[in-house]
């Protein structure tokens, strides 16, 4: 008998009725790297904010880099329903990723700009992530999306709110 131990992760063939499971696996993969690499850059910045709204903006990012943290275990539980394997080293995450780190130490109006345009940068994926799950039949992947894109649209809209002057 095979030590259970030794099990290695598999992909696995499921009949969901989604036509292009592989496809959609793929574009979960991609924002689930983006989610996964603003989740660290906004925790970053959590720790290292500095300024006269130090307070509100260390809430607002506790807020946020929490939310995509379990965002990133619901859209890797999805990628396996589909029978793929989610990414499993930070070199892929990075590889996929479109959420690129900081030059240099940015200082808060800083941070609060590149947060902004990053949740934009992953909301604009997720519309793309909707459209390809409705063309592959994915209905679960596609409210998925839909509801993560409003949450993106939402965190840039609120930070960009307290960028403006």
């Amino acid at each position: 008998m095979k030590d259970i131990l030794q099990t290695t992760p598999q992909t696995q063939k499921v009949n969901t009725g989604v036509t292009e499971p592989g496809a959609v696996a793929t574009g979960l993969a991609d924002v689930l790297a983006d989610t996964y690499r603003l989740m660290y850059k906004t925790h970053a910045y959590h720790w290292n904010v500095e300024g006269p709204l130090f307070y509100s903006l260390h809430h607002l990012t506790e807020e946020q880099y929490e939310n995509l943290f379990e965002a990133a275990d619901e859209l890797a539980e999805r990628i396996r329903a589909l029978g793929s394997l989610a990414p499993m080293s930070l070199g892929e995450i990075c590889e996929r990723s479109v959420i690129k780190d900081a030059d240099g130490t940015p200082d808060a109006r800083e941070m609060v700009e590149e947060l902004a345009a990053d949740h934009e940068r992953i909301a604009y994926r997720m519309h793309a992530l909707v459209e390809l799950a409705g063309k592959s039949n994915d209905p679960v992947t596609d409210d998925m999306a839909t509801a993560r894109s409003a949450f993106h649209e939402k965190a840039a809209w609120m930070l960009r709110s307290i960028a403006a002057e």
